[in-house]
């Protein structure tokens, strides 16, 4: 009886069976979710461990590259769980966080190079504060309502796109050709090489033929069915990895494997590992401030894109294009960004692989709650989250990049004032690898294509607003120069 109980006040609290989902769809799709973003315990740390501050110290650990790793993967994983959770049991939405991709790569690249790495996390939690204070005003929220729903139908679609072509890229399908003309190429020279290519092509196949099917769980079961051929493939071929780039042939980021050591005893020594003021007495305000904007404008954008297209995807979303609940999502993704920043791991925000869950059904905050979980979990697990391929896991953002795309048939292409800037919002994403640039160039675009017609009063002074931040968003590096 209590097990009955127990189901019923989990249905009511996420609201489960009033948006047609079932426990089990829940849980599978927050399952999905983990999969296709478990990447991000390896990958930080790769990130983040192997670039000296200013002083010539690595994050986590003395003056030794990578020495830090494993500091780095534990607490990456723990603010993920706990915020991922958060956003589940909070804003009751399939939408995970974890330490943003690009940011922190601007955190350890353009902004500890100049100052300690304590000194670079404060800047973050300085950015996460004054987000959160633009939620608590209401004026995030009001920018986003304020952007036209055609508009904001052209995000969901471009992040389709988008993750696409980082699906493609990190299979090692699409790759980088070393020359200007052209920049990207099929696989190696134009072929399609090495047995990791073969089983994200297999995957991908597979994934699509249970997709079409209509087959239950059919990403989840997907993803499994291809980490177990990897693992076979790998026992027999002995493809190895490619760390160092000298080995194109093999796996991009894991090696499927089974670990000497499952379980390992995490170290979060880093978290309060921040200076909060300490960057402008290294560098001065201005110039804090400047970093402080580029971070802030980044993630108060990617953001907005990727909860638009979550709930695009999940059918949550109002007339308007807003997402149910958008306040309380935008509220626990400031906090996030905050949170990373305070534990030294650079600035959560919400993943557009949750669009992965979502996909396989997830249509509440249970699925939140299971990634949320999982992570805690792979806190001690770290050893074997660090053996899951990602060509076994990236044909996921594939097929729910066709299911984001089909979006575009809502958008009015025979009508040049929303078209010309919902085109470019599209390409630019994947094209310039960034949600921002692409929203930043649909917004400054359809607010000069309003004035150049004549239809000023049209646009919402927000609109304005954003417009002219987005322009100095793209000229930050002259402004900066300017300035010093």
């Amino acid at each position: 009886m209590s097990i009955t109980l127990e189901s019923i006040t989990l249905d009511r609290y996420f609201r489960i069976s009033e948006r047609g989902s079932s426990v089990g769809q829940e849980v599978r799709g927050g399952v999905v979710t983990f999969l296709t973003m478990a990447y991000i315990i390896v990958l930080n740390p790769i990130i983040l461990a192997g670039v000296p501050d200013k002083t010539g110290h690595y994050l986590g650990g003395g003056t030794t590259s990578g020495s830090g790793f494993a500091i780095i993967a534990a607490t990456t994983a723990l603010v993920a769980g706990l915020l991922t959770i958060l956003m589940g049991v909070v804003a009751n939405f399939p939408l995970a966080l974890a330490t943003g991709l690009g940011l922190n790569a601007f955190v350890a690249y353009s902004v500890a190079s100049q100052m300690t790495w304590a000194d670079a996390m404060g800047l973050v939690v300085l950015e996460g504060l004054i987000i959160l204070l633009l939620v608590l005003t209401g004026f995030r929220k009001a920018v986003f309502d304020a952007v036209p729903r055609q508009l904001k139908t052209a995000i969901a679609v471009g992040i389709g796109l988008f993750i696409t072509f980082i699906g493609l890229v990190d299979a090692g399908f699409v790759r980088t050709s070393g020359i200007a003309a052209p920049p990207v190429q099929l696989g190696i020279g134009g072929d399609l090489s090495g047995w990791p290519v073969f089983v994200f092509c297999v995957g991908l196949l597979f994934m699509i033929a249970l997709y079409t099917r209509g087959v239950p769980g059919a990403i989840l079961i997907g993803i499994a069915a291809t980490t177990v051929l990897a693992g076979i493939v790998e026992s027999i071929a002995n493809v190895g990895g490619n760390p160092d780039g000298k080995n194109p042939k093999g796996w991009n980021l894991n090696v499927p494997s089974w670990p000497t050591n499952v379980v390992s005893k995490p170290d979060f020594s880093l978290i309060g590992d921040f200076s909060l003021f300490g960057s402008i007495e290294r560098i001065g305000f201005i110039s804090a401030a400047l970093l402080v904007f580029t971070l802030l404008l980044a993630d108060f954008f990617d953001t907005m894109g990727t909860m638009t297209a979550i709930g695009a995807e999940a059918g949550l979303n109002d007339k308007d294009g807003t997402p149910e609940g958008a306040q309380k999502i935008l509220i626990v993704d400031s906090i996030a960004a905050a949170a990373g920043g305070a534990a030294a791991v650079s600035s959560n925000t919400s993943y557009i692989e949750s669009a992965s869950g979502v996909g396989d059904g997830a249509r509440t905050g249970l699925a939140s709650v299971v990634t949320g979980l999982l992570f805690l979990l792979a806190t001690i697990f770290t050893p074997l989250v660090e053996h899951i391929p990602n060509e076994a896991a990236v044909p996921a953002l594939v097929l729910v990049g066709f299911l984001m795309m089909s979006q575009v048939k809502n958008i009015a292409w025979d009508d040049p004032e929303i078209a010309i800037p919902a085109f470019l919002t599209i390409v630019l994403m994947p094209f310039t690898y960034s949600i921002t640039a692409g929203i930043g160039a649909g917004f400054i675009t359809f607010v000069l294509l309003k004035v150049v017609r004549g239809k000023i009063r049209e646009v919402h002074l927000l609109m304005w607003i954003v417009a002219v931040l987005f322009v100095v968003y793209f000229a930050i590096d002259p402004i900066s120069r300017w300035i010093s």
